[in-house]
């Protein structure tokens, strides 16, 4: 696929060997940009127009990432992007809050790429009609 037509995921991931798998096994379908609290989050969602937003809850920094969607449902300029939490906060309160957050999607890591991948286009079409 050609990289101008491929759509634009921001991966927000405190772990570093989760942040490497995910680049390196999202860059194949999508744009990558990676970050790991709330203040590279707040550039890279400045500096950049993204298509849809693969969260974890725990981020370094004072935020975590239920906080981060509250804020992105709450800006009119992003409140349509779809967000899928992947998470290794596996209880249904957890589910719960996340989609109370305003989150799209849940899911618990560990988790297989297929089914990531899946679940992140299935997402994607609901929210915006379009296909990846």
């Amino acid at each position: 696929m050609d990289e101008a037509k491929k759509y634009k995921i921001l991966i927000v991931e405190d772990d570093f060997e989760n942040q490497k798998f995910l680049n390196i096994f999202l860059s194949r379908t999508f744009q990558t940009d990676v970050c790991d609290s709330e203040t590279t989050f707040y550039q890279k969602i400045n500096e950049g127009d993204y298509d849809i937003i693969l969260m974890d809850i725990s981020l370094k920094g004072n935020k975590d990432g239920l906080e981060l969607i509250r804020e992105i449902r709450k800006d009119p300029k992003r409140k349509d992007i779809p967000v899928v939490v992947l998470t290794a906060h596996a209880f249904q309160r957890d589910k719960e809050n996340a989609f109370a957050a305003g989150a799209d999607e849940f899911l618990t890591k560990p988790i297989m790429n297929d089914a990531l991948l899946k679940a992140i286009e299935k997402t994607f079409k609901a929210k915006t009609g379009n296909e990846i």
